[in-house]
């Protein structure tokens, strides 16, 4: 599981650098992004599991397991809640970051499905849908995705994947310590035999 903060160009984040609650995060926008924006939250709302908060995360709206239910927090950051979904406008568009993606491949593959079944064109990078207008994006996929994803599901996703990735880094470690040791035991021998007299 790659862990990686949605990022954004200088020239895109005028708006994220001011606003630290949602209202003044929207009110800042043009009135046609504030519009789209504010359909897609709505939809959001409407569909979101107990369990979730909303509120600004990355420079963007986004919705996650507050800490007071996860406080391990994401990538092991107390600091930092555990992103479900996030929102923004951005100077090219406007984009939906689904965290939930990461990790749970399953969904992301019945997304993918949905989406195509909409009749709409998908713009998605890993787990980013871009979209220019509101009439771009799926809505019903979108709210029947948030739906589908408990806050329980999500931590335990999560963890699952964070647990994955431990072993696989301490694997990839262990191979690379046995090879070592295996080495030095080789160059021990070579020695060992080098230095025998000769009978």
């Amino acid at each position: 599981m790659q862990e990686t903060y949605p990022t954004h160009r200088a020239a895109d984040i005028v708006v994220h650098l001011t606003a630290t609650t949602v209202a003044q995060y929207l009110a800042a926008l043009p009135a046609d992004r504030r519009a789209a924006l504010s359909a897609v939250r709505k939809v959001i709302n409407e569909n979101l599991p107990d369990g979730y908060e909303e509120g600004m995360q990355f420079g963007m709206i986004g919705w996650y397991v507050p800490l007071s239910v996860y406080p391990a927090g994401y990538g092991e950051n107390p600091k930092v809640p555990l992103p479900l979904v996030a929102l923004a406008s951005q100077k090219s568009g406007m984009v939906l970051h689904f965290l939930c993606f990461y990790g749970h491949p399953t969904l992301s593959t019945w997304f993918t499905s949905e989406y195509q079944k909409s009749g709409k064109k998908l713009d998605m990078g890993k787990g980013c849908v871009r979209f220019k207008s509101l009439e771009d994006l799926a809505l019903d996929v979108v709210g029947r995705t948030v739906a589908r994803v408990s806050a329980e599901e999500h931590m335990a996703n999560y963890q699952a994947a964070r647990a994955l990735l431990s072993k696989g880094r301490n694997a990839g470690e262990g191979a690379a310590g046995l090879s070592k040791s295996s080495a030095k035991k080789g160059a021990k021998k070579s020695a060992v035999k080098k230095a025998k007299p000769k009978k």
